[in-house]
């Protein structure tokens, strides 16, 4: 049984519309917009009145202050009781917002934003029966005040939060430098040994991996010409069952690190979406060193809707860690990400909740399109743009359609909350935590879409800089493969035989490609008259055969190039298509830098400067 002061505080309140109205601070024509906003929208009114420009933020704090008597508890003015805190859950203080502040004369002051909430006396009376004093205090504050009290444990919470059967970490702690020199040493003592029939094998693997590529983009080129898309009819006289749901929250993260070149046009293009502000919830998020970003924001005034969440310093810092400490302050029911220099369309969320919402639950993620704007920088930033038009717009969708998993990219992803819960958010320690999430919610069953939108990026235009954020995709995909494989029989029967071999081709086919290029390099040099002892233990046939290989892998790479650029109707970009095979080599040194950190720095962040162009 409750204690009679909970049950007195659970009496009905007034309307915050009436104490407005009755104020004079809102107008009934606008408050009768606003309740019929309300009613397809999951936004509180005062979130509505204020994003619309009905009344003044001020008016609802005060009205908001006599709804709960006129008391408002400052709770910033010190931290709270630390005994007080000892064994509570702070991702459960964050989802109901409260949190226990101060024991006097014999009462536990707990400060909560809606102290009517339900849960809130359930919490109280189950805690502290017959002494709690439920007391309202400003959501930011009571976030601000968990923060500080639980920094340890929602620390340890943001490294740990992917099980560790799913993560990298084990993988990557039991590798050392050592180890790397045992493994290069080895393989130059077998080179030196068998130098014939090392490097024929390794030519033979290499070409069975160039073969199953080639297959792999073929079949999604003829899927993306010729298949279908999983299409929602929607008619005038059936209706959907998502038209009856109420708009939802959606949280956006933009995690950022030494950003204040391009800080004023991202806030721009944040303004510019045209989603209802009172449903977003954007989370700029600030690494704890970084002083340079932190000065910037401080000298911008902020709109209510975009948040600001210091990352606490750990040993660990990477883009995942930080949106995972982030996850239990976001308020949406979709979770989308943003990278500091984006640009995305301006309905881009629209449209995803209006697919997502339409959508079966098995939809777990839709991926939006990336491309950039600054394609005319250079030739490189043009190479760039052409294997952005065909990974985004061909490969992905002719993936979509072959039912294979998609690895996600870094941003303009957005993830059903409760799915991206359920497979234990981002692994931490992943560098390419977005394509290693995308295989991770394949195996529990849930699929990526593609959603017609758009966001323009920064194209990587100098040579060094490129190789530094490839060496990071191509470590993280040896290490999203290694950790995934780790029970090959499990995952072949999680991803069904397609989703397998998509799986195989996409991670260890491409580094396996970057790596074997100066095998193929040789075998050029051959098909233009070099003569090499090892041709001879081949017939004349085979090479034949493996020249035909390689001429068919770059056929049908310049064909979906070409179908990429066409389909962006840039044709101006034609003639770059037949320059890739000077960009390519450049992936072979990232490949190898990438191995060199697999064994030296498995976790190292080669972060990306954006702002240069």
């Amino acid at each position: 049984m409750a204690s009679p002061k909970i049950e007195f505080l659970a009496r009905r309140i007034p309307k915050l519309g009436s104490i407005l109205l009755a104020r004079g601070n809102i107008s009934k024509i606008d408050l009768n917009n606003a309740l019929k906003m309300q009613s397809n929208r999951d936004a509180l009114l005062g979130e509505i009145i204020v994003s619309h420009q009905m009344a003044k933020q001020a008016d609802i704090e005060n009205a908001v202050d006599i709804q709960f008597d006129g008391i408002t508890l400052d709770i910033s003015t010190a931290p709270a009781d630390p005994d007080l805190l000892d064994g509570l859950d702070p991702i459960k203080c964050l989802e109901i917002e409260i949190i226990p502040w101060r024991r006097i004369n014999n009462q536990v002051v707990i400060a909560a934003a809606n102290p009517h909430d339900p849960q809130v006396l359930q919490f109280a009376e189950n805690r502290w029966p017959g002494q709690a004093k439920i007391v309202r205090a400003k959501p930011a504050a009571i976030r601000a005040g968990i923060e500080v009290g639980f920094r340890q444990e929602l620390t340890k919470n943001a490294h740990n939060l992917c099980p560790e059967k799913y993560s990298c970490r084990e993988i990557g702690q039991k590798l050392n430098g050592v180890l790397g020199l045992l493994v290069v040493l080895s393989i130059a003592a077998l080179v030196f040994l068998f130098p014939s029939k090392i490097f024929l094998g390794l030519l033979l693997w290499a070409l069975l991996a160039n073969f199953a590529t080639t297959v792999l983009r073929a079949t999604a080129l003829g899927l993306f010409l010729f298949g279908r898309d999983r299409i929602i009819v929607k008619s005038n006289t059936t209706p959907l069952l998502s038209d009856f749901r109420k708009r939802p929250k959606i949280t956006v993260l933009v995690p950022l690190f030494h950003e204040n070149r391009v800080l004023d046009a991202l806030l721009s293009a944040l303004e510019k979406l045209t989603y209802p502000k009172e449903l977003l919830d954007i989370k700029i998020l600030l690494e704890e060193k970084d002083e340079i970003t932190a000065a910037a924001l401080a000298t911008r005034i902020l709109p209510r809707w975009i948040e600001v969440i210091t990352v606490p310093a750990d040993t660990l810092q990477t883009k995942p860690r930080a949106m995972n400490y982030a996850l239990p302050f976001c308020k949406g029911e979709i979770i989308g990400i943003y990278d500091a220099e984006d640009r995305p369309d301006p309905d881009q969320i629209d449209k995803v909740v209006s697919h997502l919402m339409a959508a079966p639950n098995s939809v777990g993620s839709v991926q939006c399109y990336l491309d950039f704007y600054n394609t005319k920088r250079n030739w490189m930033s043009r190479c760039f743009t052409i294997e952005y038009a065909v990974w985004f717009r061909v490969i992905m969708r002719g993936l979509q359609r072959m039912g294979a998993p998609l690895p996600l990219g870094g941003t303009s992803v957005f993830v059903r909350r409760n799915v991206l819960q359920q497979v234990g958010a981002w692994d931490a320690h992943n560098v390419t935590e977005d394509a290693d999430l995308g295989m991770r919610m394949a195996r529990f069953g849930y699929r990526c879409e593609i959603v017609d939108s758009t966001t323009w990026e920064e194209a990587n235009s100098r040579p060094v800089a490129w190789v530094k954020q490839r060496s990071r995709w191509l470590k993280g995909f040896a290490m999203t493969w290694a950790t995934h494989m780790r029970n090959p029989l499990l995952l072949l029967k999680e991803l069904g035989p397609i989703g397998f071999f998509g799986f195989q081709v996409i991670f260890l086919g491409t580094l396996t490609s970057f790596l074997s290029a100066p095998l193929f390099w040789v075998i050029w040099t051959g098909f233009l008259g070099v003569e090499w002892a090892f041709f001879d233990q081949f017939s004349d046939g085979f090479w034949v055969f493996a020249f035909g290989l390689l001429i068919l892998g770059e056929a049908v790479m310049i064909l979906i190039a070409m179908t990429a650029v066409l389909l962006k109707k840039r044709p101006a970009l034609l003639p770059i298509i037949f320059t890739l095979f000077l960009y390519w080599p450049l992936g072979t040194f990232a490949a190898y830098k990438a191995i060199f950190e697999l064994f030296f720095a498995p976790f190292y962040w080669d972060k990306t400067d954006h702002g240069l162009d």
